[in-house]
């Protein structure tokens, strides 16, 4: 009972991990297997868009893979959250994008690729939202605009009022 929420995220992080693996292999595999069968399509795209979906893979595995002593068996660490939102979310994102993508290649050809423009676009859509953050932090009133608190003048029951 000491540790059971440590070893509660363990065995989800074991269940999500090897999920993430098993279908990560299906699609590939799938993917190939069509590739070689029935129609080729482009194996250069294939790879360029398959790496960022392995690199996200293999981060996740290594941050979220719980670590045990050799001698003892016992939890050492449980790993990071997988269920945890942000990055680790954004990159399940880019996996499961990654899987649509080679489904969607599959039927529709090459055009398909087009699906995994999600990526970057949300990406970039998210940095933005971020650096709007950022500078809202610093202090800094956009340009051409004085912070609220100058606009009002006046005695202070007019301050208040307004």
């Amino acid at each position: 009972m000491a540790q059971k929420a440590k070893k509660d995220r363990a065995k989800a992080n074991i269940s999500t991990l090897n999920n993430l693996h098993i279908g990560s292999l299906s699609f590939n595999a799938l993917f190939i297997l069509f590739n070689l069968v029935f129609k080729r399509r482009s194996i250069l795209s294939y790879v360029l868009l398959s790496i960022p979906s392995l690199i996200a893979e293999y981060i996740l595995e290594t941050t979220g893979r719980p670590k045990f002593d050799p001698a003892t068996k016992a939890l050492k660490s449980s790993g990071e959250d997988l269920a945890a939102p942000g990055l680790t979310e954004y990159m399940f994102d880019v996996i499961w994008v990654t899987w649509f993508s080679l489904i969607s290649v599959m039927i529709f050809g090459n055009w398909g690729w087009i699906v995994w423009s999600v990526v970057p676009i949300y990406g970039a859509y998210k940095g933005y939202g971020l650096l709007g953050m950022a500078k809202g932090m610093m202090g800094g009133a956009p340009t051409g605009q004085m912070p609220e608190e100058q606009k009002v003048a006046g005695n202070r029951k007019q301050r208040r009022a307004a």
